[in-house]
């Protein structure tokens, strides 16, 4: 059987404002392409006092397709519980590695129509209110804290 997935090594580096977001978003579908075989074709990142949200949108499967065609979700759902469990370790690493905090806890869930995974992140504390008013700016920018299949970054490797 193989490893649990591990946090990015050699670790990567603390980010802020839309450095941040987008470096989140990147990384969360450069892991989901490496360890699923198929990432999000879209993924944004919003940080909100002690709370982290990832929202991915896209890369369902076509096995999983065909399942939810089938009205069998809930096999999808809990293989992508599953699958999101196995992978805590390596996301709440690399969530820790480009905030600089610590998480104390993290939930995904999936959603089927339009297909959305939402990747939730508590902070042992919320971030300074300057940390925030940057972040809360940054997302007023165009394409701000996003990342998607067609940037490169997101590339596993």
């Amino acid at each position: 059987m193989a490893d649990v997935p591990q946090p990015p090594q050699p670790p990567l580096e603390g980010q802020v404002g839309a450095s941040l977001l987008s470096a989140i978003s990147r990384e969360m579908v450069k892991a989901l392409k490496g360890f699923y075989g198929r990432g999000p074709t879209k993924a944004k990142s919003y940080l909100i006092d002690d709370l982290l949200f990832v929202v991915m949108r896209g890369g369902m499967t076509e096995a999983e397709q065909t399942l939810l065609d089938a009205g069998e979700g809930d096999a999808v759902r809990d293989f992508r519980q599953h699958f999101e469990n196995v992978m805590a370790e390596r996301l709440i690493g690399t969530v820790e590695q480009l905030t600089e905090r610590k998480v104390v806890t993290y939930q995904s869930q999936v959603l089927f129509d339009p297909h959305t995974i939402i990747e939730i992140f508590l902070f042992e504390k919320p971030f300074e209110r300057t940390a925030i008013e940057e972040t809360a700016r940054a997302l007023l920018l165009p394409d701000a804290g996003a990342a998607g299949d067609d940037d490169p970054a997101t590339e596993p490797g």
